[in-house]
């Protein structure tokens, strides 16, 4: 929807910014090695998480701040490991509808 006020053009996206995140996939939970959690699709994620978290790449602080610190700790003490997070990583890109790699912020939908 277009408005015209005091001369300039205001597009509003709330109806298109509806649609979008009606589209996304549910929740997504997940089990690895006795610990579960169920992760967002990852355009869902807050905004404010890129802040946070300051590279949305640190995969451990961002699951610090999805998950909360226990349930990290639950992931260290399973013995979780780099290829583990990795794997998670893929899988929860492709369960968000993402390409592998592609970056949360990306306009491809």
């Amino acid at each position: 929807m277009t408005t015209k006020n005091a001369g300039r053009e205001v597009v509003s996206l709330d109806a298109l910014a509806k649609q979008r995140r009606d589209a996304l996939p549910d929740p997504t939970t997940y089990d690895l090695f006795g610990v579960e959690f169920t992760l967002p699709p990852i355009k869902a994620l807050p905004f404010e998480l890129q802040e946070k978290v300051g590279d949305l790449n640190d995969t451990v602080g961002v699951l610090k701040e999805v998950l909360g610190v226990d349930k990290v700790k639950e992931m260290y003490a399973a013995g979780y490991t780099f290829g583990d997070l990795e794997l998670i990583g893929t899988e929860w890109q492709k369960r968000s509808g993402l390409e592998p790699g592609e970056s949360p912020a990306s306009t491809a939908s």
